[in-house]
């Protein structure tokens, strides 16, 4: 396949909708990540702010490496011999979704920064960009959690999230939404 970055759009949710394990969540959270620090890298060239808008370039080229990481990481999980086998499989498999995660809190952050500092003109941009990189990491923390229930890396990624729904709730003006309940396993 075709590296992400370097697909057609309509390529890209071609292989997101077939019949194939991936590009899945996981991939499709990475690239949102990356599509937010997009916005929020071009709000950020319009307010002048070139800090910001380097540190979103680099946060969206993570991300977009992410999601090529992520596409084969849950290969192994499906050719698991033997529960041990998968649990191993499903611990590495959550690594790539929790770096998401955290680079999807980044971007949340940078973005509602970028969005305080605008102008009218831009600020819907950069709060776009928050809301998607709120998303991404949702995704992201719910992906981990599916595949380990509890841990430490379970723990990074709910933090993440947190992060970035702090950051959407900071950059909107209105109070965080109430925490969700655990998926039930």
């Amino acid at each position: 396949m075709e590296e992400l970055g370097k697909q057609p759009l309509e390529d890209f949710l071609a292989n997101v909708a077939a019949a194939t394990p991936a590009p899945g969540g996981g991939s499709s959270a990475a690239v949102t990540a990356a599509l937010a620090a997009a916005l929020v890298e071009m709000a950020a060239r319009l307010a002048s702010s070139e800090r910001a808008a380097e540190r979103a370039a680099a946060l969206r080229a993570r991300a977009l490496r992410l999601a090529e990481e992520e596409m084969s990481s849950y290969a192994p999980v499906l050719g698991a011999r033997d529960e041990y086998e998968r649990e191993l499989a499903l611990a590495a498999a959550s690594e790539p979704p929790a770096h998401i995660a955290e680079t999807a809190a980044e971007v949340a952050e940078l973005g509602a920064e970028v969005a305080a500092s605008a102008s009218d003109a831009v600020r819907g941009d950069a709060l776009t960009g928050v809301v998607l990189a709120e998303a991404a990491a949702s995704a992201a923390f719910r992906l981990v959690e599916i595949n380990l229930g509890s841990g430490p890396l379970l723990e990074r990624a709910r933090q993440a999230e947190l992060r970035a729904v702090s950051a959407r709730a900071s950059g909107s003006g209105g109070p965080p939404p109430p925490p969700r309940p655990p998926i039930p396993r």
